[in-house]
């Protein structure tokens, strides 16, 4: 990972593949940063992207999100056009026999992309309205059909293809496929003009369309008629790896507008004395520890409780991009103009990475999508009220996505353990945080007041989403107590002032001071990681 790091820093310096400059003229042109990507191939990043039973790097979902996190702290287009190379092959982690992801391991450590191509054109998310067909022939499989928006989709050597195998449809009518364009017949397949798109403008965002394509047998991932399966499964792991996307986008938006704050000068006074430019900063910096925390503690349960993953990914999913976007629209507010001229300004390199993270929240399950996967699980979430809590000094089990299900048999181990984890806290922290559990405390039991009457139902009612939100927040913040316990030095500042982030975000009126505190500490360090 160092290696990663400074190769990265050296590669952003001027003329580099990285320097903001290059990625900045090549998003003014929509076009695809190939000597970024061929920088990453050439570091040798997607071996992270392979578990290591099957020849890679990946033994721990955690190093995972800190490799993608570092690269999207340089570029997100990058990051997101390079690792979706793992959203592509991730089916195959899960539900490929052997041989097949083997395969897959040697191409994808050589250097291939892989797509994968879930969505097509005005269907939306509805998966089960897939028109793509794939009928038997002749001892493999025909395939026919569009594919759309999908990412990778042209430069792409593998696609992952989830088509329609029974005319009836159904939850079980849909299979995947691991296409191989090279070995297509050329006739058979036709790749789609890419689309223009307001944030990562440079990736290649396109489609892919078959007629009468003729696939092996081999290529069938899984049991016929479990694809759907397969792609809910994928898509545990695919969203909890997307939080790096916002962390990176996080960390380098934080550093952007610490050093704005600290040169620019206002009403004769400098930006950084100012209480609301300091509010606002810490605000920021604060609601950033959250979505740490989340995506640290969500990446650890990948390993010891994938059995819960349906629950954790879909709050990972949901509320790391939300929160990083309202960390950005803070910094967005002290940057002002500055931040949106990137020809006149450094700051300027702020706008790209606003705009590129806009996607984050869309791809791979929106917001909506995500928050209604987890209202589905309500009433199961409701029953488990406490038991065991999550441990974060015990080795880590192998990556064993055997042990993913659709629904969580156990609820949500982490938010269980809230209660316990305050407890703790207190006991260790004392009245510096008294009032804050205070807010965590009231919160989390009227939750579990509300989710305890919580029924199945085919009408989701609006207020359901708001109770996911909370929910959401429950899980950040035991995921941020459990951090701060496990920490080695215990540092009150960044306690307070996420905690202070969470009540807000409750809705509570609590003393704001610590966002001023943590904001000063940003100013001194260069906002490089706000703790």
């Amino acid at each position: 990972m160092t290696a990663i790091t400074t190769a990265l820093a050296d590669a952003a310096l001027p003329g580099g593949p990285f320097a903001p400059d290059v990625l900045a003229d090549l998003d003014r042109e929509d076009a695809f940063p190939a000597a970024a990507v061929a920088l990453l191939d050439r570091l040798d990043v997607a071996a992270w992207y392979v578990p290591d039973r099957h020849g890679g790097r990946l033994t721990d979902f955690g190093d995972l999100v800190s490799v993608v996190r570092e690269v999207a702290r340089h570029d997100l287009t990058v990051a997101i056009a390079h690792g979706k190379t793992f959203l592509g092959s991730a089916p195959v982690w899960v539900a490929g026999a052997p041989e097949q992801a083997d395969r897959v391991a040697r191409r994808v450590s050589g250097g291939a992309a892989v797509a994968w191509g879930l969505t097509e054109r005005g269907r939306g998310s509805d998966l089960l309205a897939s028109a793509v067909t794939a009928v038997p022939h002749g001892g493999g499989w025909r395939l026919d059909g569009e594919k759309w928006l999908v990412n990778n989709a042209t430069r792409g050597e593998l696609v992952t293809v989830l088509a329609r195998t029974d005319p009836e449809g159904g939850p079980r009518g849909l299979s995947l496929f691991l296409v191989d364009k090279r070995e297509l017949d050329p006739g058979t397949y036709r790749c789609l003009p890419r689309e223009r798109t307001h944030g990562i403008r440079g990736a290649d965002i396109s489609g892919i369309g078959f007629t009468g394509a003729a696939l092996p047998g081999s290529a069938l991932v899984g049991p016929v008629g479990s694809g759907v399966e397969t792609v809910l499964k994928a898509l545990q792991l695919t969203r909890t790896g997307c939080a790096a996307l916002s962390l990176g986008a996080g960390d380098r938006a934080l550093e952007l507008t610490a050093a704005f704050v600290r040169e620019r000068r206002l009403y004769g006074r400098a930006l950084a004395d100012l209480p609301i430019a300091r509010r606002s900063l810490g605000r920021g910096a604060a609601a950033l520890l959250l979505a740490e925390a989340t995506a640290t503690l969500a990446a650890r349960l990948v390993h010891t409780h994938p059995e819960e993953l349906s629950v954790v990914s879909a709050i990972t999913k949901a509320f790391v991009p939300t929160v990083v976007g309202r960390a950005l629209a803070d910094f967005a507010d002290l940057l002002g103009v500055r931040g949106f001229l990137p020809r006149t300004t450094a700051y300027g390199r702020f706008a790209k990475i606003e705009r590129d993270h806009r996607i984050v929240g869309i791809f791979d399950g929106s917001t909506p999508v995500n928050r209604a996967a987890l209202i589905a699980q309500f009433p199961r979430l409701g029953r488990r009220s406490a038991g065991e809590d999550v441990d974060l000094s015990g080795p880590l089990p192998p990556l064993d996505p055997t042990r993913l299900r659709l629904v969580s048999p156990t609820g949500c181990t982490l938010v269980a353990g809230l209660p316990s984890a305050i407890a703790d806290v207190r006991a260790a922290a004392g009245d510096e945080v008294r009032d804050l559990l205070g807010i965590v405390e009231s919160e989390t039991a009227r939750l579990r007041a509300e989710l305890a009457g919580a029924r199945p139902t085919r009408e989701v009612p609006a207020s359901a989403f708001g109770l996911a939100e909370r929910y959401e927040l429950a899980f950040a913040t035991a995921a941020f107590l459990r951090s701060w316990l496990h920490g080695p030095d215990r540092d009150p500042l960044p306690l307070r002032a996420a905690l202070t982030a969470a009540a807000d975000l409750w809705g509570a009126r609590p003393d704001r001071t610590a966002y001023d505190h943590l904001a000063r500490r940003v100013l001194t360090t260069g906002g490089d990681r706000a703790q």
